[in-house]
């Protein structure tokens, strides 16, 4: 169980780094035109969101879940208080790109300093997406992770919806590292614990939307930044590629838009339930902090 989830990390790492070049693009005609189907890792273009960025780094999402990674490891456990004075610390000189959710949880950390309410208001689905470094450090505790994955989400993200999404995908990742299909996994965390919710008719939407070409599934349900947008999506690649998690990763990218926080959650629950076979090889060894994700993996657990 430890090797996938070691495994969803860097999954969750590779889709982040392999949406970098293109993310934030909402025409998926655009993408196809110009750049292809996106396989591997792609330098972004001096007029895209992170013109300061190289091929095999990460936008501020996979950062902001690096320092995360960075805390789990050297806390041996998710601290509320550390996470937050690292993050607060990374953005101190950060030379990439502030979306409105940091922003905003800056100002407020700079009002009061509470981790516990100077989240921003924001919906985005990347306050959720960055929570593989906790299912890999409570894999075994499932109440412990539950907890974490949504006081790290409120942190910045505060939306009530989208915290309980972070709940949603956690105990979703924690049946796929007992082996229990992505399918069967959403089905059965949405049935279990989101019953009659607005999250559960999004399980069903995507799950419905299984047959669709992914591309435009994704548009109609929206490639927008908002969980309300973004999570059908998320289903429906995992519905789909359920077997294939490269295939699943490149979905997420040539749908455009939020491609790098929707393909984050597509990366960790795929990665779960599939393991590092299915990773392709160049999709860690070309991750620019390859070496620094690794040995922070090998300190936990």
């Amino acid at each position: 169980m430890q090797d996938n989830a070691r495994a969803m990390v860097l999954a969750s790492f590779a889709a982040d780094s392999l949406a970098l070049g293109v993310h934030w693009i909402y025409d998926a005609s655009k993408i196809a035109n110009e750049y292809g189907r996106v396989e591997t890792f792609i330098r972004p273009k001096e007029d895209s969101y992170h013109p300061t960025k190289d091929r095999g780094e990460f936008t501020h999402y996979g950062d902001q879940q690096l320092v995360l990674l960075e805390s789990v490891a050297v806390k041996n456990g998710f601290d509320l208080n550390d996470f937050s004075d690292r993050w607060q610390g990374f953005f101190q000189d950060y030379n990439g790109y502030f979306d409105a959710a940091t922003k905003e949880t800056l100002q407020n950390f700079s009002k009061r300093n509470d981790p516990q309410s100077s989240g921003s208001p924001s919906n985005d689905l990347a306050g959720t997406s960055r929570i593989a470094p906790l299912v890999l450090c409570y894999s075994n505790d499932l109440g412990a992770l539950v907890e974490t994955a949504k006081v790290q989400t409120r942190m910045t993200h505060r939306d009530p919806l989208t915290v309980r999404c972070a709940e949603f995908f956690a105990r979703v990742a924690w049946k796929n590292l007992r082996g229990t299909p992505p399918v069967t996994a959403v089905t059965e965390v949405a049935q279990e614990t989101f019953p009659e919710t607005i999250i559960a008719e999004w399980v069903e939407e995507g799950l419905e939307s299984k047959s669709m070409d992914s591309v435009s599934a994704i548009a109609n349900f929206g490639q927008s930044c908002h969980t309300s947008d973004a999570f059908p999506g998320v289903i429906h690649l995992i519905a789909k590629y359920e077997n294939d998690l490269r295939e699943g990763l490149i979905q997420a990218v040539m749908a455009g838009g939020d491609n790098a926080a929707r393909g984050m959650a597509v990366g960790m629950i795929l990665g779960a339930y599939l393991g590092e076979e299915q990773l392709p090889e160049p999709w860690v060894t070309e991750l620019k902090k390859r070496e620094e994700i690794q040995n922070l993996l090998s300190q936990i657990g």
